[in-house]
């Protein structure tokens, strides 16, 4: 079992490095969003996907077990979005996401996210050729959950602490979720959003925006 498990993730990273070369040939700016079920990730991206979709061509893949309730919510933004059902899989990997890229053309894009099922655990060791990946805690989900998941901490590029609104109802330690963070990984970006009154997503958006010039600088070096 060790040894399928090993051929299985070094076939991902081979595949996830082809699409990396391809995203980055295509001046694309590729972002993974990890979390928790409930942790508002959809309804973050949905936000994210409108607000720069009236400046940049952005686009989203979602990864679901069995529904496509998510990709129907994202698409209300009008950005084009496509579905992956993984089934009984637990995460994306990178055939999926070639799979579903096999018809689009991504050299017509800014921004692509990636939304990955809800899971803090499969997720982390399966590279999907994202330039950036983020994962996501909710104030609901208590101060000690990077504690519990290190790995996706540890493999992810920045945090977000999503439902700001409510840190205070939930009794949500700020200070205390930040410094697991960095207890984990040390020196990591930390965000704080709130998608429902707004607080930190133009930061968040400036942000990507940001990560992207920075793509497209070293690109042409």
């Amino acid at each position: 079992m060790v040894e399928v498990r090993r051929k299985v993730l070094k076939e991902n990273d081979l595949l996830a490095r082809r699409l990396r070369d391809r995203f980055q040939a295509a001046g694309v700016q590729v972002i993974s969003l990890v979390s928790s079920p409930g942790s508002g990730k959809t309804t973050l991206l949905e936000r994210l996907l409108t607000d720069m979709g009236r400046d940049y061509r952005v686009a989203a893949l979602v990864g679901d077990l069995a529904t496509e309730n998510d990709a129907a919510r994202l698409a209300r933004s009008g950005a084009p979005v496509k579905q992956i059902t993984t089934g009984t899989v637990c995460h994306l990997d990178a055939s999926m996401v070639e799979r579903a890229l096999a018809d689009w053309p991504v050299k017509d894009l800014d921004f692509l996210f990636i939304e990955n099922v809800g899971n803090l655990v499969c997720p982390s060791s399966f590279d999907l050729g994202e330039n950036l990946r983020l994962v996501l805690v909710s104030t609901t989900e208590g101060e000690d959950k990077p504690l519990k998941y290190p790995t996706i901490f540890n493999t992810a590029d920045v945090a977000v602490i999503t439902k700001l609104d409510l840190a205070d109802a939930v009794e949500c330690n700020l200070e205390t979720l930040t410094r697991n963070i960095h207890g984990v990984r040390p020196g990591m970006p930390i965000l704080r959003v709130s998608t429902r009154s707004g607080s930190g997503v133009h930061e968040l958006e400036q942000f990507l925006v940001s990560s992207r010039a920075a793509l497209t600088t070293a690109r042409a070096v």
